[in-house]
């Protein structure tokens, strides 16, 4: 294998690992990230309607944290097939 070879399959092998820690992090933060996204969509669907946008209503918080909760483990679970796939 060639010098440069060897240095991407370095940097392909850390940018997975550290997709692997977002993944991460957003299932261990779900609840934060969920509540801040919602607090942030509710006064935005609240502005909209004062203008005569009609809008529905915002996802309830425990719906947000489960959304959230399962992006992170997807993100997690497709980065540990990709880390295995990368390593054989």
């Amino acid at each position: 294998m060639s010098a440069s070879g060897g240095a991407s399959y370095d940097y392909r092998m850390q940018l997975e690992i550290a997709r692997l820690l977002l993944g991460l992090m957003i299932a261990a933060c779900h609840r934060r990230i969920a509540d801040f996204i919602m607090e942030r969509e509710r006064s935005l669907v609240l502005t909209f309607r004062s203008r005569g946008v009609p809008l529905p209503a915002a996802l309830g918080t425990e719906t947000a944290r489960n959304l959230y909760f399962g992006v992170g483990i997807f993100v997690v679970l497709v980065e540990l097939l990709r880390l295995y796939q990368l390593a054989h």
